[in-house]
């Protein structure tokens, strides 16, 4: 079954079941260990005690906060090197002049300072200014209170505020707190702050709603920060986030770079599954992965539903199989491909008439995320297709009838018994050391495709089958020797071709030697150059005379 894409089925999907097995994400929160009081480490106390000394130094009021992340993050006992202040009553960039004379005064340096301009498009709403200080950057910005014009993320009104007024309007109760250096104290001015973080809630400081149309992008912050600690969301958050209007100006108000930043951070977080489903649950699909809405694209059924369960299915293989030998940036690539492969043969036509496969669409689009991303992901796909018929014969070693994959001409003087190490060899060169990547995903694929019901998924028998499958095919490969085939040099040169087939400039021959000598190569891992050569002449006066 297959269904017609449209804006208005995406901004209004057919309400389905939860993940794979049709059960709802889970809605218990955890208890969570929150720490009595802040514990500063050696060179955080050095840090605060220099920027104290500079407001007494100058006889100052200001109260000196850390804000958000480091507070919540150092309660859960975790270590933080995201220092940003806040200051009550002056701007950043006139503290840390400050700061700078300060340690002059004491013969000492400031470091690496910097003034980063306000920049609202990016979500930089206040100039921020930065130092260095023991090894570890500081931001400093001051409090404020903002008011939001209808159709914009960028405030039409900044006042400085209070740290009251601060805290309300941050995006999340358990960002909202402050570390007062002066007082020594944690600050938790919504009064929900640390019961959130002990309870495990995503939860806004005010109405969710009115949070989410002021900044949009916090509906995203919610769904990460609730992966990322396996928070449960709030129901009214949930409600406000699922809401036509949310999404609407989610979708109007934020540049889809902004989208893309924080997809990103999801899918190479530690809960990227968990992400995800939260953007398919809250009906944001195809808000944040949105599609060429002047083109009528055919799609799987419910396309977004199994999506997810195919970057669930490698997530579960990756984390069942101690990541199967991954880099994190070959995990975040390979958790991208399974995500859109079903996708991967969905072609639109730009205005040149030219069909683009609808992955660089999402990724150039939709998240705007760099060029790179797209083309390997659409040559991992492609490497799939092809992979998928080389695995029954890698997976059980047993010869048989290959499907050449139109390198019939390449092929037709290679022993059959040396085909498989060849068109494995042509692929991995194709695809270098994504190939563990390709082979993770073809293993969903195989040996039939994964569906939105399939409760056998779930279960470690069914996985622990198709993880025997890539170890077998990975075994496979590593014994043929070609885990590194890319980097082998071809024993040949164009120049060498020429000599022999006596031409003074190269061309289409040039090139199909270049293949067929390659693929020699690859069917005589131990061959020489000159023996090589001897065979291209060899088999090139043969075809001469056949002619």
């Amino acid at each position: 079954m297959r269904s017609v894409w449209s804006p208005l089925k995406a901004r209004n999907p057919t309400k389905t079941a939860g993940l794979l097995s049709c059960k709802p994400i889970s809605m218990n929160s955890p208890v969570v260990q929150v720490k009595q009081k802040i514990d500063l480490t050696e060179t955080e106390k050095m840090i605060f005690e220099r920027l104290l000394a500079t407001v007494h130094h100058f006889d100052f009021s200001t109260q000196l906060r850390v804000a958000g992340g480091w507070v919540r993050d150092k309660l859960l006992g975790k270590e933080c090197y995201d220092i940003d202040i806040a200051l009550d009553d002056m701007l950043g960039s006139t503290f840390v002049d400050k700061v700078t004379q300060y340690l002059a005064s004491t013969g000492e340096e400031a470091q690496g300072l910097a003034v980063i301009p306000s920049n609202p498009d990016q979500s930089k709403h206040l100039e921020t200014a930065r130092m260095r200080l023991y090894d570890i950057w500081i931001d400093f910005v001051n409090l404020r209170s903002e008011k939001y014009s209808e159709n914009s993320r960028i405030p039409n009104q900044m006042d400085f505020g209070t740290a009251e007024e601060d805290a309300y309007r941050r995006d999340l109760t358990i960002n909202s707190m402050f570390y007062n250096i002066n007082t020594s104290s944690v600050e938790d001015l919504t009064g929900r702050g640390i019961d959130d973080l002990r309870s495990g809630k995503i939860v806004t400081p005010l109405a969710p709603k009115e949070t989410f149309l002021d900044d949009p992008l916090r509906v995203l912050r919610a769904v990460r920060f609730g992966a990322r600690f396996s928070f449960t969301l709030d129901e009214e958050l949930k409600r406000a986030a699922a809401s036509n209007d949310v999404k609407d100006a989610l979708a109007a108000k934020i540049s889809r770079e902004r989208i893309g930043t924080e997809v990103d951070l999801m899918v190479s977080g530690n809960e990227p599954v968990k992400a995800i489903a939260y953007i398919y649950e809250l009906q944001l699909f195809w808000v944040v992965f949105s599609l060429p809405h002047e083109h009528e694209l055919t799609l799987p059924q419910e396309c977004d539903r199994l999506c997810l369960t195919y970057m669930d299915a490698a997530w579960s293989l990756l984390q069942l199989s101690g990541s199967l030998s991954l880099t994190d940036e070959q995990r975040r690539l390979s958790l991208y491909a399974a995500l859109f492969f079903p996708f991967r043969t969905i072609t639109y036509e730009d205005n040149k008439g030219k069909k683009i496969p609808i992955v660089k669409y999402v990724f150039r689009n939709s998240l705007k995320r760099k060029a790179s991303d797209a083309e390997t992901v659409v040559g991992v796909h492609s490497a799939v297709a092809r992979l998928l018929s080389l695995i029954p014969f890698l997976e059980s070693n047993v010869d048989g009838e290959l499907n050449e994959d139109g390198m019939g001409s390449v092929l037709v003087h290679i022993p059959a018994s040396s085909k498989l190490r060849v068109l494995t060899g042509f692929l991995l060169r194709e695809v270098k050391d994504l190939w563990r990547v390709a082979l993770l995903i073809s293993v969903l694929a195989y040996p039939s495709p994964i569906g939105c019901s399939e409760d056998a998924m779930l279960k470690h028998s069914e996985l622990d089958k198709r993880k025997e499958v890539f170890q077998a095919v990975e075994n496979a490969i590593l014994k043929l020797g070609l885990e590194k085939i890319w980097e082998v040099k071809p024993l040949v040169t164009g120049k060498d071709i020429m000599n022999i087939l006596q031409l003074k400039c190269g061309g289409p021959s040039v090139k199909e030697w270049q293949q067929k000598l390659l693929a020699w190569q690859l069917a005589n891992p131990a061959g020489t150059a000159d023996e090589c050569l001897e065979w291209m002449r060899q088999t090139h006066l043969k075809r001469i005379k056949m002619e």
